[in-house]
């Protein structure tokens, strides 16, 4: 049975609708003195890489501390704008009563996330979905740039084994950073990912979204979830 369960955030546990990429336009001029004109790829990649290729597509070469500067800047716009966030973002259906079921069965939750972590505290709290969540065991964007290291880096900080994990995403970064440590997944067909695309990745197991708790714990244990 899983006991540590990783959870990715963004399109898995909560949609910005947009204010995510306000608030890192709004980093980003205050970093680089340029407006952001365009964003590169973002889904599954972590702060550090996004803000280094963004920075590429404006011709700008950066290094550690522009991203320390960076990522300084982003929180500080999400602290500035958490009601915004709060008001037109919105946690995913099944998201809150996923992290109080999955508590009440008795699993560590962390997050492994490409978000830096003052990121991700805002983002869960904002949306009421932070209290379940052991944040000393996650990782983070400013860890490490690939997926697989998060999770590795995670396992190692909750003293978890893999066999005894599962992650919760929803891109294919998400399945492929998992595996790469032996991790099962729980894919989330609630991002840009559909549920074939996640299936050909290889999660083990892959939902349309969040509603049926019941079953999401059966997963995570390694069962259906239903009862007879």
């Amino acid at each position: 049975m899983a006991w540590l369960v990783l959870w990715d955030i963004d399109h898995t546990l909560i949609d910005t609708r947009g204010v995510g990429r306000e608030l890192s336009a709004s980093a980003f001029e205050r970093t680089t003195g340029m407006p952001m004109r365009e964003q590169a790829k973002i889904d599954g990649i972590t702060e550090p890489v996004i803000f280094r290729e963004t920075a590429k597509l404006h011709g700008l070469s950066t290094d550690r501390t522009d991203f320390e500067r960076f990522a300084e800047a982003l929180a500080d716009e999400h602290l500035k704008r958490a009601e915004d966030l709060r008001v037109r973002g919105h946690a995913l259906p099944g998201a809150a009563a996923a992290l109080r079921a999955l508590d009440a069965a008795g699993f560590q939750q962390t997050v492994v996330s490409g978000n830096i972590r003052a990121v991700a505290e805002i983002k869960l709290r904002v949306f009421d979905l932070d209290r379940h969540i052991r944040w000393e065991l996650g990782a983070y964007g400013e860890d490490d740039d690939t997926r697989a290291e998060l999770v590795r880096l995670s396992l190692e900080r909750a003293g978890a084994v893999a066999a005894d994990s599962v992650l919760i995403g929803d891109t294919p970064a998400d399945v492929e950073g998992a595996h790469a440590n032996g991790v099962r997944v729980i894919a989330v067909a609630s991002g840009r990912s559909n549920e074939a695309t996640l299936q050909a990745e290889g999660a083990e197991a892959v939902l349309s979204d969040l509603r049926d708790a019941e079953l999401l714990v059966g997963l995570v244990r390694g069962d259906d979830g239903r009862t007879n």
